[in-house]
């Protein structure tokens, strides 16, 4: 989250977005009417990252939690299109950021600790 804030305030979150804009509309060159408020972006944020994190550092398995990581950042990439489609501009910078970061932080941290879920006696 802390990245995505940093980010954010440098502007390449922005840049992320605008791109992201281009790849959902026509040529690039429609505006979109409506944005989200940034309490919606703020709040889908922790969620992702925080629940992303949980979810891996509590699944056996570094393929399983491989497969969470892609799957949730999957899950936030076509956020872009569903909101290009309802007229609201695709800014999903902040929340797939957090999300690509919160999921890399916990494989690396699954990987080079032993999990309580990766206990082999535990699951009989």
């Amino acid at each position: 989250m802390v990245l995505a804030a940093g980010l954010a305030s440098l502007g390449a979150v922005e840049m992320f977005n605008q791109s992201v804009a281009s790849l959902v509309s026509r040529g690039g060159a429609e505006t979109f009417p409506k944005h989200l408020h940034a309490s919606v972006i703020w709040t889908a944020t922790p969620l992702f990252a925080f629940g992303l994190a949980w979810a891996i550092l509590r699944t056996p398995g570094t393929w399983r939690r491989m497969v969470l990581w892609i799957s949730s950042v999957v899950i936030v990439a076509v956020w872009a299109p569903v909101l290009s489609l309802a007229a609201h501009a695709p800014e999903i910078g902040i929340p797939w950021i957090a999300t690509v970061w919160s999921g890399v932080c916990a494989l690396v941290y699954s990987t080079n600790h032993q999990m309580p879920c990766d206990d082999s006696s535990s699951t009989s």
